[in-house]
């Protein structure tokens, strides 16, 4: 049996749109194993970032590609190596989801991808044409590579088929993103797909922020008894050789940028998701070219845990925060805004709103009376900070980084064009048992891709006190929501999981309790379709993975049914 290619798996970070910048990635990076790898395998959609989404539907977008695409065969025909890059390419005026073999200045050979994502977040059928499903091996070396393209490597047919037209090598470009249980599911299909033909596996997969999607990176490497030999670095670039042995089609490894110990859990721990917000905020602040961010800071925990995070995805040099007070603004609060501030080292003004807030009673006075709900005050004063914050925007280009939390957005506690004002929102996924989970991490770990410049920290009394908007006097987030335990678990079971009334109420909560829940949540789709975008972390956050109506009267007939 001859010997199988030494194959470098190139885990990179793409910038979508970007080619003639991920065109420099691919060439310095073949260049660089050139003399090590036969081949080097590159994510999903490498050469214009993934997912394109309906740029590929601008045939000048698809010309582009293509001229670099020939571009990049030019510049390398005279390495030694191979590479299987993968772009959107046309055949008969189609555009395909495609991986291309480049060999010494030529186009080798090119596969299609076959199954098209279509939900959550995915919507390949949108703007690519699926690939022949019989598609053969390339060969490569005296040696049958088969080629799955991403969502290809989670159906039987497209291994099964490639195994029985020879193929001894199964390759997977990917751009999955992360989510809290994705890494198990991943390595769960390629053990599937391994299991049932008897043949190794390689798993590259891209890394980075890309709009609300976190790229995790997590390539892998497995053995044809399904065994994880190699796992890369999760959240960061990194290139690794994998070599074959000359009598056997097992893997073996030599690992390229050590960076330390092997990972191999599955499920996402706290650690993970405070680097997939750090990373997703970083990338969305750096590949949009904000120069910082600002936060209005109100001595509470969500502002708090989205200050640090941004001192450690961007340094505290590019985090301005201001304390907007108002006359229900508590010493307390003051006290432990200013003590985060000291501590993350980063510059903290204070803007009073008592003024612009009278300023706007007065002038609506006449159109109030007694009759004027409460929330109409209250409401004035998030709305007033909002306008504060974005005129300092408008004044310094830095980016407003909204703070509001999944649980907050689910049931609309939260004011439309006021705390919700924002370009970006690296919350927006996390419910807030998780916002104070990750603040306590926070406080006892510092992540080693950190930018902050000392031992920073959220103050414990922010933690450990009442959460509170502070629009009026004694007020607390529990005085209109039940406790956050209860709520989140309910929240969890609406939207995660899709459960009834009565399934939800078979864990324990009260019927009542579900059903106000529930109204809040359909309540406030309206407010939701208009919040800044977010880092996802689950299966289902709010915007494209849960496609809700605004207007819908269907808990109406749950009602009159219980009735």
């Amino acid at each position: 049996m001859s010997k199988l290619p030494n194959i470098a798996l190139a885990q990179l970070n793409p910038t979508l749109g970007a080619l003639d910048n991920n065109l420099e990635k691919i060439i310095a990076t073949w260049q660089d194993m050139d003399a090590q790898a036969d081949l080097i395998v590159f994510p999903e959609m490498i050469i214009c970032g993934y997912p394109p989404e309906d740029l590929v539907l601008k045939p000048f977008f698809l010309e582009s590609v293509e001229n670099h695409v020939h571009t990049l065969v030019e510049k390398t025909k005279n390495l030694k190596a191979a590479a299987l890059i993968s772009a959107p390419w046309r055949s008969e005026d189609k555009p395909y989801n495609a991986a291309i073999l480049i060999e010494h200045g030529e186009i080798k050979a090119i596969r299609t991808k076959h199954h098209l994502p279509n939900y959550g977040v995915f919507d390949e059928q949108r703007v690519f044409a699926s690939g022949q499903p019989d598609q053969s091996p390339i060969d490569f070396r005296d040696t049958k590579l088969g080629i799955l393209i991403c969502e290809d490597m989670w159906h039987a047919n497209i291994a099964q088929h490639l195994k029985s037209k020879g193929a001894e090598l199964l390759i997977s470009p990917n751009g999955s993103p992360f989510t809290l249980h994705k890494k198990s599911m991943r390595l769960s299909q390629a053990k599937a797909r391994v299991s049932e033909t008897g043949l190794p596996l390689l798993y590259v997969n891209q890394v980075g922020g890309q709009d609300e999607l976190v790229f995790d990176g997590g390539s892998f490497s497995m053995d044809k008894n399904g065994e994880t030999i190699e796992i890369l670095a999760e959240f960061e670039e990194e290139i690794r050789i994998i070599k074959f042995p000359r009598h056997s089609r097992d893997v073996s490894k030599e690992r390229i940028n050590s960076r330390g110990p092997e990972k191999k859990c599955c499920f996402a721990s706290d650690k993970d998701i405070y680097t997939a917000l750090t990373l997703g905020l970083r990338d969305y602040v750096r590949k949009n070219n904000f120069p910082g961010v600002l936060i209005g800071l109100s001595g509470g925990i969500d502002s708090a845990l989205s200050a640090i995070l941004a001192v450690d995805a961007l340094g505290p040099d590019k985090v301005h925060c201001v304390m907007m007070p108002s006359r229900f603004t508590s010493r307390e609060s003051l006290d432990d805004a200013s003590e985060l501030a000291t501590a993350l080292n980063i510059r903290l003004d204070s803007i009073s709103i008592t003024d612009p807030v009278k300023a706007f009673n007065d002038i609506l006075a006449p159109h109030f009376d007694e009759n004027t709900p409460a929330v109409t005050f209250e409401n004035i004063q998030p709305r007033a900070r909002s306008l504060i914050l974005m005129a300092l925007s408008n004044a310094n280009g830095y980016m407003v980084l909204s703070t509001g939390n999944k649980s907050e957005m689910a049931v609309g506690y939260a004011t439309l064009y006021g705390d919700m004002c924002g370009g970006f929102n690296a919350l927006k996924d996390l419910y807030k048992t998780q916002v104070y989970a990750l603040s306590n991490w926070r406080n006892e770990n510092t992540p080693k891709e950190s930018c902050a410049r000392n031992k920073a920290y959220i103050p414990q009394n922010i933690i450990n006190k009442a959460p509170t908007a502070e629009l009026k006097d004694n007020q607390t987030d529990q005085d209109t929501l039940p406790p956050y335990e209860e709520l989140d678990d309910i929240l969890h079971c609406l939207i995660e999981e899709e459960m009834s009334v009565e399934e939800i109420e078979a864990r324990g909560h009260d019927d009542k309790v579900i059903r106000k829940v529930w109204c809040m949540l359909d309540r406030a789709e309206y407010k939701r379709r208009q919040a800044p975008p977010g880092v996802k972390i689950t299966r289902r956050a709010f915007g494209r993975d849960r496609r809700y109506p605004i207007t819908n009267h269907f808990l109406n007939i749950v009602k009159k049914n219980k009735s």
